[in-house]
């Protein structure tokens, strides 16, 4: 038999280099573990013939598609004759179906700079780099701060009748719960409930702002009334 051999305790910081020796790694070190190889590739010509390619597809679908229907033109501006409604472009239209619920501070400056303030503070936090599932460990309290939040924005949305919103979010809160109390699930529904935090929200938003677009743009009429798209 071998005669045993002393371990030596050593203080680094790279446990990797000293794979026959016991390292001892305090909270202020940092690990260096240098990656595996990864297959890379050229952005020229590569990527870049791609994009060209990408590109070229692009422009004889917008050329087609210019060729069988005509832009949705208006007559000349008129300054004496203001069309009802006058309506922003598309893009706007969901921050103006906002303006006929709330009062034109909250939907025109307040609902902006909060979602500006947003996307602002998001680089400072710890992003969910790993994508972990919302309800990984199903922690009631989590549960219970998440409800009281929809409940509350609920009944704010509630209070000022803005329905185009209201239904998104009792909707999609409706399948994050649906998803904590039955989070091992097979098929497309199991793919739902493996969703971290940030792409529901994401669904939300997106969700929220389609549906107030699409009010703007088909149902809105004369005075901002609601009308159908046939009439």
């Amino acid at each position: 038999m071998t005669p045993q051999k002393d371990i030596l305790l050593e203080r680094s910081s790279d446990p990797v280099a000293v794979p026959k020796r016991v390292a001892l790694v305090q909270r202020h070190d940092s690990l260096r573990v240098e990656l595996e190889p990864e297959e890379m590739v050229m952005t020229v010509p590569h990527l870049v013939l791609r994009e060209v390619i990408a590109l070229q597809f692009l422009i004889g679908a917008l050329a087609t598609y210019s060729l069988l229907f005509d832009a949705p033109l208006e007559q000349l501006a008129n300054p004496l004759k203001t069309p009802n409604p006058a309506k922003a472009p598309w893009y706007f239209l969901g921050l103006q179906e906002l303006l006929h619920y709330f009062p034109p501070i909250v939907a025109g400056v307040l609902a902006p700079l909060l979602v500006l303030l947003s996307l602002s503070v998001i680089p400072y936090f710890n992003v969910n780099v790993r994508r972990k599932r919302l309800w990984d460990r199903r922690d009631r309290s989590t549960f219970v701060s998440f409800g009281v939040t929809v409940i509350l924005l609920l009944s704010f949305l509630t209070a000022f009748g803005v329905w185009p919103v209201v239904v998104p979010t009792f909707a999609v809160g409706a399948c994050m719960t649906v998803c904590f109390a039955y989070p091992r699930q097979k098929g497309w529904w199991g793919r739902v409930c493996e969703l971290s935090l940030p792409a529901w929200v994401m669904i939300w938003f997106v969700t929220c702002a389609t549906t107030l677009t699409l009010i703007g743009v088909y149902f809105r009429g004369p005075g901002w009334s609601w009308v159908m798209p046939w009439q």
